[in-house]
């Protein structure tokens, strides 16, 4: 599914309801400058003609990082592109679809999960991960306010308000955007619109990658999981990778820095 259920998220120490993540707002077409973020697809082609429901990167040359809230316990196996613009006839991978064992899809907790291959995916290189407590010590050193990140997916662009609801445009395109640090907790990054020229994840970039540092990073510290508005304009919350939780799942599939 595109649209997925609230999502409870205990962001630092206070408790919010949050809406996993589906796209990237106030950004700009990706083009090739990260290969290695790519797709789920769906099975069946959506109303508005689209056909990716969420992001993720390839952190290994047969591993593909996403989100477990994307399929949850039911699905066992994904198709995945990484076509700067997904168009049917595209070609797609197909890998064994496996979700963190300790997610109960009643919290964000250990929201994570791989796309085994059976073989490489040639011609690209995979994202770089971070070492164990990279973050906190940016934070020790009184560095992290000022780094930029750099989320990347294939979700909504920015949404029009039609009444009471939001109206969602998805163009199955890689869309990258620069985000400023908000907070940080022991297993989350908090990514807020706070400097002019920031934009933001939304619908369909769950899974995907936030990157540290500008548009040409391929250190992948966290992935998208949740927003905390429908209209895709305030704070994100990303599942962190240089964590001891991650890196106990993450271990089990890649070698870790």
């Amino acid at each position: 599914m595109r649209y997925v259920p609230f999502a409870l998220i205990a962001a630092a120490s206070l408790a919010l309801t949050a809406t996993p993540a589906v796209a990237i707002t106030n950004g700009s077409a990706d083009g090739g400058t990260h290969p290695e973020v790519g797709a789920l697809v769906a099975k069946k082609q959506y109303d508005d003609g689209t056909w990716t429901y969420c992001t993720g990167t390839l952190i290994s040359p047969t591993v593909f990082l996403t989100a477990a809230h994307c399929g949850g316990h039911k699905l066992k196996t994904a198709r995945v592109t990484f076509a700067s613009q997904y168009k049917p006839g595209t070609p797609v991978y197909t890998g064994r679809y496996i979700i963190d064992p300790r997610y109960n899809g009643k919290s964000s907790n250990h929201d994570m999960a791989v796309v085994v291959f059976e073989t490489p995916i040639p011609g690209i290189t995979p994202a770089q991960l971070p070492t164990s407590g990279l973050l906190d010590q940016l934070k020790a050193n009184k560095s992290l306010k000022a780094v930029r990140f750099t989320p990347v997916g294939y979700g909504s662009l920015l949404p029009v308000k039609k009444g009471r609801h939001q109206q969602f445009k998805y163009t199955d395109t890689r869309h990258q955007v620069s985000i400023s640090f908000k907070g940080l907790s022991r297993r989350w990054l908090d990514l807020s619109l706070s400097t002019k020229g920031d934009g933001s994840t939304c619908f369909g970039d769950s899974g995907g990658p936030n990157f540290l540092g500008g548009p040409d990073s391929h250190l992948l510290v966290a992935t998208t999981i949740s927003g905390a508005d429908n209209a895709c304009k305030a704070t994100n919350y990303d599942y962190r990778l240089d964590s001891a939780t991650a890196r106990h799942f993450l271990g089990k599939y890649v070698t870790l820095p």
